[in-house]
């Protein structure tokens, strides 16, 4: 299973929060099975972020770590302000992101353009 690398930004500067929050997702600390993760400073920005490796994305899906994180931040007063994805990504971890928030009714990822050409 490939690795996805993904962050969460924060909009907030306190290292502590994005620490804490790393802590309520990884595995090691009793979280996500699938998940390593850890707080970071970007001081370029002014903000902190919660930097992870999902190990397994079928098995712990990038919308159910984000919804997490999002949670906890809330309960902090501290909103998302973007995420990333570093590197490539398998297309069904994106398409299963889109089909959970979209609420998409019998899709397939045979309706995706580029997998039938």
């Amino acid at each position: 299973m490939p690795l996805v690398a993904y962050n969460v930004n924060l909009s907030t500067n306190n290292l502590q929060i994005a620490t804490d929050i790393a802590k309520k997702v990884r595995y090691i600390s009793g979280g996500f099975r699938f998940v390593k993760a850890l707080g970071i400073e970007l001081e370029d920005r002014g903000i902190v972020q919660v930097s992870m490796n999902l190990t397994d994305y079928s098995k712990t899906s990038i919308y159910r770590v984000f919804e997490t994180i999002k949670m906890e931040a809330e309960r902090y007063g501290v909103q998302v302000v973007g995420s990333e994805i570093v590197g490539l990504v398998p297309l069904k971890a994106i398409v299963d992101t889109a089909d959970y928030y979209l609420r998409l009714e019998n899709f397939s990822i045979d309706q995706v353009l580029e997998t039938r050409i």
